[in-house]
């Protein structure tokens, strides 16, 4: 199978890909100026930075950062076949900030999912607008897994707990079926532990939150739409109107009524 490599106009995330079949081909000592990720399909080769040099086999994935001096090459007696992606901007740094991956750790070990057909995603990359995008959300999608199976330290940040809950929340406030129970699993740590970290970062427990969030959403449809009261409860997930006033007075000092009479947009 022949190499491929395919490249992106500035702007996008996505900055090229490509495909190495098992050969002899090295690369360095040199410098990039995006981030260039590297998925291991099969054999071994080596990575050398100022730092170390790292020995990289079948199933492990490296990365060179922009303007770190590399050289990596591959076993003479094994040569390593490879994918590659290559992206920069700053949401892929953000991404990238929350996998388990640094200058002086460059390489994650294999995992049980097998990335090869995430790379793949990419050989039909060209430079037409809609696959311009593509590229952008598979190197999102790519990370997220990577994410997944390799998060760093930062990822599992306290304030990122009660962050995903509030998110959860705001994603998920318009469904009358939706609990703290449910945002609890969403976020999988211990219910009391969650509930104190949200506290702390929201100032709210995690039920006065959502109540709080439907309220204030709901205060906006009134200024901005002409839903009837039934229809505004509904979407902000009360099936019963009656109740929703009763909860929206508690909150407003005002009947929906009252509040849209009185702040309405004209």
């Amino acid at each position: 199978m022949k190499a491929m490599y395919y490249s992106f106009t500035e702007g996008s995330i996505s900055k090229g890909n490509g495909y190495k079949p098992a050969n002899l081909h090295a690369w360095g000592p040199g410098v990039r100026d995006v981030y260039a990720l590297h998925y291991i399909v099969s054999g071994r080769g080596y990575l050398e930075t100022s730092r170390a040099t790292f020995p990289v086999q079948a199933g492990e994935s490296f990365i060179i950062f922009p303007h770190m001096e590399v050289y990596y090459y591959p076993d003479p007696l094994d040569p390593w076949e490879y994918y590659w992606i290559e992206f920069s901007g700053p949401e892929a740094s953000r991404l990238l900030s929350m996998i388990n991956l640094a200058p002086d750790q460059p390489v994650v070990e294999a995992s049980p999912q097998n990335f090869e057909p995430l790379f793949q995603l990419f050989k039909t990359s060209g430079t037409a607008p809609f696959e311009r995008e593509r590229a952008d959300a598979g190197v999102q999608l790519l990370l997220s897994y990577y994410m997944e199976y390799y998060p760093s330290p930062r990822a599992l940040l306290k304030q990122d707990y009660a962050s995903s809950a509030k998110e959860y929340i705001e994603s998920n406030y318009w469904k009358s079926s939706v609990t703290v129970h449910d945002v609890v699993n969403y976020v999988k740590i211990e219910r009391s532990y969650l509930f104190r970290l949200f506290k702390e970062a929201n100032g709210q427990s995690v039920s006065g939150y959502l109540t709080a969030f439907r309220i204030q959403r709901a205060c906006e449809l009134l200024v901005h739409s002409e839903l009837s009261v039934k229809s505004l409860a509904y979407s902000v997930g009360y099936q019963d109107p009656l109740y929703f006033s009763r909860v929206f007075k508690k909150a407003t000092s005002f009947t929906p009524s009252e509040y849209r009479k009185g702040y309405s947009v004209t």
